[in-house]
């Protein structure tokens, strides 16, 4: 397949005019193809990379009434007795074991993927309990399943899993070890990092998510262990009134990634959280939002087969959408779900719009279409049946932002 008549944003460096081949799911060199497809005023980026959710947490509205809170451990307590979390928990049914392949919980972690997808995003890492294979094999896009995780220092495993250490003690280098650290702004979240440093090694392969409560000791320390930072500031000013120094990651060049959080407490989406950053932070560069969506999460997830650049041999993992930026980089920060003309997963249509799916060999039944400001889309997948079997499951009508 060609794509041609497209602005190619390779990766944070190169943007260049050009088309661009697929073959067997990856991006190819120039062959001689009959399969076409031309686009007209558009953009085509590496799919986005979100480095830290919570499917089964894409709930609304937002939980949690006694902000600002001095750490999250307060509010996950508190979310418990929340409108969003009870009447989430009437759909789901959880029955406190977090397998998701029980009752609804499949069905509520597609709810999450779908949240995903309306905003370029092809891989997710799913900060859960790691589920069975059958699980990371359910999804139309890539829930990474190469990982061990905690949920905390200071709540431990509290939704399953083994200990700190022994989950660390399963990771190799290739292996990433995933942990909420340091979200708040108290004695106790500022104490968590000297906690984890007499529990394990820092190491590369360490993903630490928020670290609000680190000052800039913290961050050197970080940045000479190559110790990795998922950043989710939507969620973190809405817990804590306050994000981490990301001035002082940026400025030792710590590899820091874009995380949207759940719903619950984070961004309606990517896009969303993309603008929220360019509101809250407008002097940080596009090129390094850019990079916190793409090559940065491949690092830090230790991703084999997608550096989150678009380069021959790599996954065709391809976001195409609207120009509505001069700097392609700063497109991405105004960009909606009606702005995507194409989102391809190894080279398989996820969403779009509906007159280019018929250069791919597809079902037309696994997708569902619709139509959006006058313009017909497709979306692999059905999102309208799990929308409608948590009505039914509600006994009444029920709105995401995100679908």
């Amino acid at each position: 397949m060609k794509l041609s008549n497209l602005i190619v944003v390779k990766n944070d460096k190169e943007v260049t005019r050009e088309d661009i081949y697929l073959a067997d799911g990856k991006f190819a060199d120039k062959y001689k193809t009959d399969n076409i497809i031309s686009f007209q005023d558009a953009v085509a980026y590496p799919s986005f990379i979100n480095v830290h959710d919570h499917l089964i947490g894409n709930w609304l509205p937002l939980a949690g009434l006694n902000r600002p809170y001095p750490n999250s451990n307060i509010w996950v307590e508190d979310m418990k007795n929340s409108f969003s979390f009870k009447e989430r928990d009437k759909y789901w049914t959880n029955d406190g074991s977090f397998n998701l392949l029980k009752g609804n919980g499949l069905e509520m972690a597609m709810l999450g993927v779908y949240k995903n997808i309306f905003s370029g995003i092809t891989i997710v890492q799913d900060h859960i309990p790691k589920q069975d294979d059958r699980y990371y094999e359910s999804f139309p896009i890539e829930v990474i399943r190469n990982y061990h995780q905690v949920h905390s220092i200071t709540l431990n495993n509290w939704w399953g899993g083994n200990s700190l250490e022994k989950e660390f003690s399963l990771c190799n280098e290739h292996t990433p070890f995933i942990i909420h650290l340091a979200e708040g702004t108290d004695k106790i979240s500022k104490s968590e990092f000297a906690k984890l440093k007499k529990m394990i090694p820092l190491r590369n392969n360490i993903l630490l998510v928020h670290c609000v409560a680190f000052d800039r000791d913290d961050f050197q320390e970080i940045k000479r262990n190559d110790v990795n930072i998922a950043w989710c500031p939507e969620s973190n000013f809405y817990l804590l009134d306050k994000t981490l120094d990301i001035y002082t990651v940026i400025d030792l060049q710590i590899n820091v990634s874009i995380g949207t959080d759940s719903t619950m407490s984070g961004s309606i989406n990517l896009f969303s959280e993309l603008r929220f950053i360019k509101d809250r932070f407008p002097d940080i560069s596009p090129r390094i939002i850019f990079r916190m969506v793409t090559s940065n999460p491949a690092k830090a997830l230790k991703l084999k087969d997608y550096s989150g650049k678009i380069e021959k041999g790599q996954q065709a993992n391809l976001l195409i959408t609207s120009i509505k930026s001069n700097d392609p980089y700063e497109n991405i920060l105004g960009l909606y779900s009606s702005d995507i003309h194409l989102m391809l997963y190894q080279g398989k249509p996820i969403l779009g719009l509906k007159k280019y799916l018929c250069h791919f060999n597809v079902i037309p039944e696994e997708y569902y279409f619709y139509t959006k400001n006058g313009k017909e889309y497709f979306v692999i997948g059905h999102p309208e049946r799990i929308l409608a079997h948590i009505e039914q499951c509600l006994g009444y009508k029920k709105k995401f932002a995100f679908l």
